[in-house]
């Protein structure tokens, strides 16, 4: 069997201000901008596509305030 490099993306949405920097680093689109606002009024990003998560943490490069963590795990297909 191969292993796979599965990524998870955790958001602190009260803590994000949806400049959607994040949303544009994604290489697999795993990032959308969610419809609900959090306690300051921002709508904020969500982790949508955990099948196509490689665990880049590009999102969390560029994130100016720092909401996300990337963890990674092997999984086998």
């Amino acid at each position: 069997m191969a292993n796979k490099i599965q990524g998870f993306v955790e958001v602190e949405n009260e803590v994000c201000k949806g400049c959607e920097l994040c949303v544009v680093a994604c290489p697999k689109d795993c990032l959308v901008m969610g419809e609900d606002v959090n306690g300051k009024g921002y709508h904020y990003v969500v982790f949508k596509d955990i099948d196509n998560c490689v665990g880049c943490a590009d999102c969390a490069v560029v994130c100016p305030d720092a909401v996300l963590t990337v963890f990674r795990a092997k999984i086998e297909v």
